[in-house]
């Protein structure tokens, strides 16, 4: 079976990488230890696409090491302690081993800390591949021991660059396809070379021999415009707090926008809508009281009607939420008592303003001398246990 596009026309040698200049520009350290042959253990971090699985096999190609590739998706620590029991016998040959794994945030603790020795005492290089922040996903005491290197989503031109190496190298006729298709994919890939390359490839085995790619045809194989929004992931958190804070510094066009990036991704209606309801108090809070009851009926809304028809409720409700004056009043105080609880437990509630059904509790006093606010006058009467008295909050 014949590979993928986006396979075969990977690049062979650093110089045929396209992208990522920060890391493997001119001077830089990752390329001068790529081109000396003495490269440390890293983890490249990124977007789908960005060229990290490219990068380590160009290594594998300009390192003299033997270079093992293992896919945290389909192999585990079995297959991970027979490289290192090869790698240890190459290592008594002076021989290095490089092994690159990727998607490392899908392996569990005890795979990823089966990689500690040996990558401490030299006994492997590893290269690790991630979409997910490291920090979070990939074991503290790895990350230490390795380069963290960030590769950034590609440019629109140099999407563009790649689809024109791959025709290239798979000597295809430019006459199938214009510049202004290339610039289509390029865009709507949305910085995923991968993507790029397979929408190329599907456009090229839907034409045949003699038609010419055109844009329907792009854009039916696409459907729509690929995002980066996984559920789970980083970019999750990411684009939740962009929309939270768009809200409260009160530009409703950006949190339309995220709103929008959120629901074009697959995210549940529902979770945004919960997140709403908790801006209302957190943020606006005292400052309108109107907002709590907007966001509240817009999560109804959306329990009832679901995608798509509740998107509209939501840019609603995000519009007026991000428009309304801010009070974090409420929040603050909440926070505040949090602390006192924490700090001093189960306090007594004062004999006055306890309640008193039975005699017995009347003659030890619960209830004694409470002022009925409503027909007497309570200006003085303490509220708070003995310890907390004269409490400001707000």
């Amino acid at each position: 079976m014949r590979k993928p596009l986006a396979e075969r026309a990977r690049p062979q040698k650093l110089e045929e990488f396209v992208g990522q200049g920060h890391l493997i520009g001119q001077g830089s350290f990752l390329r001068q230890v790529i081109l000396q042959d003495n490269i440390p253990s890293m983890i490249f971090w990124g977007p789908p696409g960005s060229g990290k699985t490219t990068l380590a096999k160009v290594i594998s190609k300009e390192t003299q090491a033997n270079f093992t590739i293992l896919s945290a998706t389909g192999s585990g620590k079995k297959d991970l302690m027979k490289v290192i029991e090869r790698a240890r016998a190459d290592k008594q040959k002076d021989k290095k081993t490089i092994i690159f794994i990727d998607e490392i945030h899908r392996w569990n603790k005890a795979q990823q800390d089966a990689l500690l020795p040996v990558v401490e005492d030299g006994t492997i290089v590893l290269i690790g591949a991630t979409t997910e922040n490291p920090s979070f996903e990939v074991n503290s005491a790895l990350v230490s021991r390795s380069r963290v290197f960030v590769l950034e989503k590609l440019s629109e031109a140099e999407i563009g660059q790649i689809i024109k190496q791959a025709l290239i190298s798979e000597k295809i006729d430019y006459k199938k396809i214009d510049n202004e298709i290339i610039k289509l994919i390029s865009r709507m890939a949305n910085g995923d070379a991968r993507m790029a390359l397979n929408t190329l490839e599907a456009c090229l085995s839907a034409v045949g021999e003699n038609k010419k790619i055109n844009i329907a045809l792009v854009k039916e194989v696409l459907q729509k415009q690929h995002l980066l929004y996984d559920k789970n992931g980083e970019e999750h958190y990411n684009i939740i707090s962009a929309l939270h804070k768009s809200m409260r510094g009160g530009d409703a066009d950006a949190a339309v926008y995220w709103l929008t990036r959120m629901l074009a991704g697959g995210e549940d209606p529902l979770y945004i809508a919960r997140r709403l309801v908790r801006f209302a108090s957190e943020d606006i809070g005292l400052a309108n009281n109107t907002a709590l009851l907007l966001a509240n009926n817009v999560f109804d809304a959306c329990h009832k009607l679901g995608m798509p028809e509740c998107g509209v409720h939501l840019a609603h409700c995000v519009i007026y939420l991000a428009k309304s004056p801010k009070s974090v009043a409420a929040y603050d105080a909440y926070n505040q008592a949090m602390a006192d609880v924490e700090k001093f437990g189960n306090l007594p509630v004062p004999l006055h303003i306890r309640n008193a059904p039975t005699k017995l509790m009347k003659n030890l006093g619960y209830g004694k001398n409470y002022k009925y606010t409503p027909k007497e006058d309570s200006s003085g009467q303490e509220y708070f246990p003995k310890e907390l008295r004269g409490r400001k909050y707000l």
